[in-house]
């Protein structure tokens, strides 16, 4: 065999190598989640701002039956189409996941048998999130109704099926920090972590690079994943709304135009208007906080 055939062997295995290594999945560490006692009648409250039953409910679920986390709403995309799994508190769900396991699920994107999740979960602002309120949230999901419906797999084809390379996609994309920082106020920071963490607006008002990973324009606005319109700016450079303009839509979904929320939004307003009062204020204080781009 040739020196540079066998240089060329040895580089490939060294580099797939370091391949395995770095995109070993995270963990939550046990002394994290150590203690907790998770508040099942407050994590209602941050069920509703995490949006979970905006997506894992399922398709055409109205009423009570968005608490029904069972699942098959589909989301294209360009690399395929996800298709959000069962997390109802029964077997074929989450019920025998521990708090450790979905805190693993929601801070580090890892599933419980120890795979990559795919970024069409929003990990990358649950990331954010505090441990109590992870731990509260597992305690409500607990008190939901079980359904057996079996998650249906995605359909997402090679090369982006490869689970392992998603490890590499964190190690590119994965947040480090907030995206809006200085001295803010105490209404200022709840709306931040609201905004940034819980509620996760970024994951569509932020646009993504050819990889799926955010470009610097935060919350600018993006085309929709599925092709069909555009997802807007809700920075002040493209929302001039009054605080208590924002602080309505997200309870009533009127517009000061006198038009509603439509599409995805309107479903995102059915579990806004579950928030407090305060709260959807502290998000209107943050969106008027956030530099403006115009577009």
């Amino acid at each position: 065999m040739r020196p540079v055939i066998r240089w060329g062997i040895a580089v490939a295995l060294v580099g797939a190598a370091v391949f395995w290594v770095v995109t070993i999945p995270g963990d939550v560490a046990e002394e994290e989640v150590t203690g907790l006692t998770g508040d099942a009648a407050r994590g209602e409250g941050l069920f509703w701002a995490a949006g979970c039953a905006n997506c894992h409910a399922a398709p055409g679920a109205e009423g009570e039956a968005r608490l029904v986390l069972a699942g098959g709403q589909k989301f294209p995309s360009p690399f395929g189409t996800f298709l959000a799994p069962n997390i109802s508190p029964s077997e074929q769900g989450i019920g025998g996941w521990s708090l450790r396991e979905l805190a693993r699920a929601m801070k580090k994107g890892v599933g419980r048998g120890g795979e990559h999740l795919f970024p069409a979960f929003p990990y990358n602002s649950y990331d954010m999130a505090e441990m109590q309120d992870v731990a509260d949230i597992h305690a409500y999901l607990q008190t939901l109704p079980a359904d057996a419906t079996p998650s249906q797999p995605h359909e997402v084809g090679f090369p982006f099926n490869i689970r392992r390379s998603l490890g590499g996609w964190k190690l590119l994309f994965m947040r480090e920090g907030w995206q809006v920082e200085g001295d803010l106020t105490e209404e200022q920071s709840r709306g931040r972590y609201l905004v940034e963490a819980m509620a996760h607006c970024g994951e569509c008002h932020t646009p993504r690079n050819a990889l799926g990973g955010w470009t610097g324009d935060w919350l600018a606005g993006a085309p929709s994943p599925d092709g069909k319109g555009n997802i807007p700016n809700i920075t002040p450079g493209g929302l001039d709304w009054s605080e208590g303009d924002i602080a309505e839509y997200l309870k009533s979904g009127f517009t000061p135009e006198f038009d509603t929320a439509g599409g995805e939004m309107a479903v995102v307003v059915e579990s806004t208007a579950k928030l407090t009062d305060e709260d959807r204020a502290a998000i209107a204080a943050y969106l008027k906080l956030v530099p403006a781009i115009t577009n």
